[in-house]
């Protein structure tokens, strides 16, 4: 027995819910038991390197170099993407690819390169394979982003799965974005991040890692290109980094260093080389489009972990109607199941909550509902029994089902790993739907299961369906969440076939876009946790997952009016716009910070309502091009170092550029600007980048610049959506598209593309056809003018 383990559950009976704390402790223990007999001893191990060549086999898109004591496959896809596995690795099966691996190009063939290497060389991207197994990945100008020294295996000398490393080597002038869910980032500094899914159990700011969503997607920008690299491998592990120094030592660039370890899995990489825009295009196509909001979800969410009736819902919606508030959605936390079980209601606070959805309905107000995927492991209670009858829970390697502690209490969990389960669990969501739930908000997937000390998940000896192949939860754990979403969406497509599903979830892993978004979780209340909710969207979008938004005003605590006003204007301009608090936290409605943050926050919410068809036109382009819509200043331009290194702003799309305020106090703030002329949108002053310049921020607005020849669609008046026109600079023209909205349905609408230009003295816009432009057929509004 462990000392300090025994302290720990002491501590943890003694403090909240005796009966609780008893569970918590039970289930450490129990955890820690199931893991000695049922995880495999791992003994001595041998190290293992690939060796010398010894020959090679080509083959579609590249082929196989077989080495002394490795084997490596090499593909070049006909996307552009790069794919390699050592050891027979291939591309499947993975939980990251959507549908079937791409197929290799036919023009990339593997070929004899110098001292006794070979390489593959395609249309974008070479790759060179050493004699000894390092690998290069070069521009079509030869030039080198990413040089990976041969890999090193461990395997226990009594058989199993090997632990392995693969060291890699950068530009030097390249930096580190990604990962997935990063607080400390957008741009990773140096240091070692964990790649395990975890609930960090407390609120969290920028130094807390790892956090809830952690994939093994690596985004490295330099001056020759960028590239985006995914180790396919769900396994625990870590990424430690060291950004690069040109000049370092005597005259010399010190590279970057980016060294991947992992404690089981395949060692199978692909890799992307070209613009930011490129890559995201090709990482798409790999992984699949990224899911398509509704339109209101684009809108404000309003939600609370307490509301606890349906007078106190109703309270809150009269309270944004009698202010003129704009509101789209409300959510519902786990105070409305009946004793936190999942899918059901509570009767007594909820009697009628059906009629509720419905007269929220009415007023253009959706009801989202929160699922956790813990069920309560109790007799009687009908998921329960369902589920068991479905054999859909997870079991220990004796064939007992796992239970933890959560909410409910004792409790099992769903193998969203087997094809069966997640059938099982899509149909549940029929009770959502029949309580008038338009959308949902997967929590606590990571997955949670509370205890007194060691990690707050299942053991890891848990087994796992892996879709037939079997295994145990140390493979399972990162993917879990993105099972339950699939089960969640695929369930939905098929309970209302003519919708499109909404949901976002708190945990997931690479892919995730494909069915739905994510949000902060439990950001702490202060501006450090401000400024983590910026870097999360920010790193998340660069990893393929463009809908996310953080908790606004913090998830504990109470905000101070000038925080929470600077997180309401920073969130408006991010895709999911939700305020958020917890049990014990201060109120989050606008009007509980007084009449100026009021006035303020409703300026805010009519802005974001006026931006909404900009909004919808930026979800059907992160869907066809992968692009996210919140993306970081240096996005079309990486080659400028300046704007690599900023993370106090973004671009919202190409034509907004986003200054909010992170610090306490600020009226003022330095913005830098990417090429091109940019607009003030409150004075329509015309500013020149590249470059910084210092404007006003009032605490009643953020920085906002248009790019000069930007056409964005808006709503106007009426509601129907007109063009905003910025003026181009003197004999250049501009861009934009519109993406109507639809409805909720499948059909793709087409998009508008228009053209802004000078005609004599006069801006003008047209539609830009096949070949033909006519006038626009939409009001065009056209600023920026009195500064010509």
């Amino acid at each position: 027995m462990d000392g300090r383990d025994l302290v720990r559950s002491v501590k943890a009976v003694g403090s909240g819910g005796a009966a609780q704390g008893l569970r918590t402790v039970r289930a450490a223990w129990r955890r820690r038991r199931a893991d000695a007999d049922g995880l495999p001893r791992r003994g001595v191990e041998r190290a293992r390197m690939p060796g010398l060549v010894e020959e090679v086999e080509p083959g579609p898109g590249g082929g196989i170099v077989r080495f002394a004591r490795a084997e490596l496959r090499i593909m070049v896809a006909a996307n552009g993407a790069v794919f390699w596995g050592w050891d027979g690795a291939g591309p499947e099966p993975s939980y990251a690819l959507a549908g079937r691996c791409p197929e290799p190009d036919p023009r990339a063939v593997l070929e004899p390169d110098k001292d006794g290497g070979w390489r593959v060389v395609a249309e974008r991207v070479t790759v060179a394979v050493s004699r000894h197994g390092a690998i290069e990945v070069r521009t079509p100008g030869g030039v080198t982003l990413r040089h990976d020294l041969p890999p090193r295996w461990w395997e226990p000398v009594g058989g199993g799965g090997a632990r392995w490393m693969q060291r890699s080597e950068v530009a030097a002038d390249g930096r580190f974005f990604g990962l997935g869910g990063r607080a400390s980032g957008p741009r990773l500094r140096d240091g070692t991040y964990r790649l395990w899914n975890t609930d960090p159990a407390q609120p969290f700011g920028p130094g807390d890692d790892p956090l809830y969503i952690t994939m093994p997607v690596q985004m490295v920008v330099a001056d020759a290109a960028t590239h985006l690299v995914f180790h396919d491998t769900s396994w625990d592990g870590t990424v430690t980094l060291r950004e690069g120094a040109e000049g370092a030592g005597s005259g010399h660039d010190r590279p970057g260093v980016c060294e991947t370890r992992m404690d089981g899995g395949p060692l199978r990489c692909w890799v992307m080389v070209g613009t930011p825009a490129r890559v995201l295009l090709v990482w798409a196509s790999l992984t699949g489009a990224s899911a398509l909001p509704p339109a209101w979800a684009l809108g404000h969410h309003h939600a609370r972990w307490g509301f606890g009736s349906e007078q106190e819902v109703r309270r809150i919606v009269a309270g944004y109607r009698e202010r003129g508030l704009a509101l789209d959605a409300v959510h519902l936390d786990i105070d409305h199941y009946d004793g936190h079980r999942v899918f059901t209601v509570d009767r007594e606070r909820f009697p009628k909550l059906p009629e509720l959805a419905q007269e929220l309905r009415r007023d253009g107000i959706r009801l989202v509902s929160i699922v956790d995927p813990a069920v309560k492991a109790e007799p009687g209670n009908a998921v329960y029994d369902s589920g068991s009858a479905a054999d859909a829970f997870v079991r220990d390697a004796s064939g007992r089902l796992v239970e933890g502690v959560v909410w409910p209490g004792e409790a099992v969990y769903p193998d969203f790993t087997d094809a069966r389960a997640r059938e099982w669990w899509g149909g549940l969501y029929e009770e959502r739907l029949a309580e008038g739930f338009a959308g949902f908000w997967h929590d606590m997937n990571e997955p949670v299961s509370f205890t007194a000390f060691g990690e707050n998940t299942l053991p890891l000896s848990a087994r796992h369906a892996l879709e037939g192949r079997g295994g145990d939860h140390r493979e399972a754990h990162n993917v879990y969440a993105l099972g339950m979403a699939r089960a969640a969406y695929e369930g939905l497509r098929a309970l209302v076939p003519q919708e499109r599903p909404f949901l976002f979830s708190r945990s997931g892993w690479a892919g995730m876009q494909r069915y739905g978004g994510t949000w902060s979780g439990d950001v702490a209340t202060g501006w450090p946790g401000l400024r983590a909710s910026l870097s999360l969207v920010i790193g998340l979008g660069l990893c393929g997952v463009p809908y996310s938004g953080p908790d606004v005003g913090g998830f504990d605590g109470s905000p101070s009016a000038e925080l929470y006003l600077r997180w309401f204007q920073l969130a408006s301009y991010l895709p999911l716009f939700r305020t958020h608090a917890s049990l014990r936290a201060g109120r989050r409605e606008p009007w509980e910070f007084g009449d100026e943050v009021l006035e303020h926050a409703r300026v805010v919410l009519a802005e974001r309502r006026r931006l909404l068809p900009y909004f919808v036109t930026l979800a059907h382009l992160a869907r066809r091009t992968g692009a996210p819509y919140v993306r970081p200043l240096w996005w079309g331009s990486p080659e400028d170092r300046v704007l690599r290194d900023c993370e106090d702003a973004f671009l919202l799309g190409d034509s907004l550029l986003v200054a909010p305020v992170l610090d306490p106090g600020v009226r003022r703030r330095t913005v830098s600007l990417p090429r091109g002329r940019w607009y003030d949108t409150a004075t329509e002053e015309a500013y020149q980048g590249p470059g910084q310049v210092v404007v006003d921020a009032p605490v009643g607005r953020i920085p906002v610049f248009a790019r000069a020849g930007a056409v964005l669609p808006v709503r106007g008046e009426d509601g129907e959506v007109e063009l905003e026109a910025w003026a181009p600079a003197r004999g250049r023209s501009g861009r934009g598209l519109v993406i109507p909205d639809l409805g909720g349905g499948w059909d793709e609408p087409e998009a508008e593309r228009y053209v802004a230009r000078w005609k004599g003295r006069t801006v003008v816009v047209d539609r830009d056809g096949s070949g033909t432009r006519e006038a626009s057929s939409r009001p065009v509004r056209v600023r920026g003018l009195g500064r010509e």
